[in-house]
């Protein structure tokens, strides 16, 4: 057992230092640096708007509301909010709910009619060209003047993502953006092209520049083509913003509250509380009970919160006051498993087995009830995170996150750290069993 002695001593090196490293600075924890925090622990204001998708194809609802919610997020940015939660819900699988609804989270802002006034202000698509006098004088660092042409999103009748050749027809295809104009739209832009060859006609978006394409030549047909170098992504998000640069999918205020920075910092803090005092409760009763075992499997949990709040940085996952309380349960999840191993064990210990041979029969044997207790655990979160509001998700993959590190935990973690513990005191075979035989 010295080798997995060894392999302990380095493991918990690396796990220490993965904790210091992304866990270290606890204040930073409240100050929403290394956690993406809810609002109902960070504060600010929620809006909810229901969507009217009456009247849209229902293969394109999906598309809309994903448009609807690049063009909020586009307007939120603008308002100048930090970390701004914004999120699509469908409408219920089970609940009968046939809503569409974006829900928009603006953290330490409280004024809701300054926020409402900003997300529901009118949209505008607007192509503009370079202002005389910035012509003259332009260069990489001075900022051009824009003026504008009268061409508008109210002008574009659709724009689809294709692909053309490099230069000259040679080279790789490239994604391009091809918009039509109306009728109106199509004299303008003719008008425009021809009088404004060589000059960038550059589209703006709510104010924000998309793209600067230089005109070529004089354009007829109502065709255009957006070239720039683009990744397919990039040209398909252009197609999204020229085709639904107004708001794709009216939308209503359906709800709006306010949360208090006190009422979220209190919530926060709880959380943080019952946390805490769930790890040294749960570590107290396993090291009273089980001696040497429960000491390592405390060291086994101090793992799991560990590698799950890593987890939960590095995703990121926002953490909501319902998300804390899935992590707190899977603190309880994560100990089952160590329960059932070493009440294993001492079955096979009293049934005349070695230490060695106990804590293997012990590990394999518990497996089949450890594995189908966290399935059934991981099943409800995918179930909740499916079919659930954007609360009830977060609850759903925090407890599905835990579950899982919970099982390499216990599994992997557990047993090397026991047979680490073995190799220590197994000399003292009677000290190391006094706990998992009474």
């Amino acid at each position: 057992m010295k080798n997995y002695t060894i392999w302990s001593v380095i493991y918990i090196l690396i796990f220490a230092g993965i904790g210091l490293y992304f866990l270290g600075n606890y204040p930073s924890f409240k100050s929403n640096s290394n956690f993406v925090l809810g609002l109902d622990l960070a504060g600010g204001t929620e809006l909810v708007y229901t969507a009217d998708v009456t009247g849209i194809p229902s293969n394109e609802i999906n598309e809309r509301m994903e448009s609807l919610k690049e063009v909020i997020e586009r307007r939120v940015n603008i308002f100048g909010v930090s970390e701004p939660i914004i999120q699509v819900e469908s409408a219920g699988l089970v609940s009968g709910n046939t809503d569409h609804r974006l829900i928009v989270e603006l953290p330490a802002v409280t004024d809701i009619d300054q926020a409402v006034a900003q997300i529901g202000k009118t949209p505008t698509l607007e192509f503009k060209l370079v202002a005389p006098e910035s012509l003259e004088i332009l260069d990489e660092n001075t900022e051009p003047q824009f003026v504008d042409t009268g061409l508008t999103g109210r002008l574009v009748s659709r724009a689809q993502v294709s692909f053309q050749g490099g230069a000259q027809g040679t080279g790789p295809s490239e994604p391009v953006v091809v918009v039509d104009f109306n009728t109106e739209g199509a004299e303008l832009f003719e008008q425009l092209t021809g009088e404004h060859v060589g000059e960038p006609l550059a589209i703006f978006l709510d104010g924000e520049l998309l793209s600067a394409p230089v005109i070529r030549e004089q354009i007829s047909g109502g065709q255009a083509v957006v070239s720039g170098s683009f990744t397919i992504d990039e040209a398909k998000q252009l197609s999204r913003d020229l085709n639904f640069g107004a708001l794709p999918v009216p939308i209503t205020l359906s709800t709006s509250q306010v949360i208090g920075p006190t009422l979220g910092e209190s919530a926060l803090e709880a959380g943080i509380v019952a946390a805490i005092w769930s790890l040294v409760l749960v570590s107290l009763f396993l090291i009273i009970w089980y001696r040497v075992p429960g000491v390592v499997a405390s060291l086994a949990l101090l793992v799991y919160a560990i590698v799950t709040l890593t987890l939960f940085k590095l995703i990121p996952v926002t953490l909501s006051a319902a998300g804390l309380a899935g992590f707190v349960m899977t603190i309880g999840t994560a100990i089952d498993a160590n329960i059932l191993i070493f009440e294993r064990m001492k079955e096979e210990l009293k049934n005349g087995k070695t230490l060695l041979d106990a804590m293997n029969e012990g590990f394999s044997r518990a497996w089949p009830s450890i594995r189908d207790s966290n399935l059934s655990n991981i099943i409800i979160a995918v179930i909740l995170f499916w079919v659930g509001t954007a609360s009830v998700k977060g609850f759903a993959l925090t407890l599905g996150l835990g579950t899982l590190v919970s099982m390499f935990s216990a599994i992997t973690i557990s047993r090397i750290f026991l047979k680490g513990a073995g190799g220590i005191v197994g000399k003292y075979t009677s000290l190391f069993m006094s706990g998992i035989t009474r």
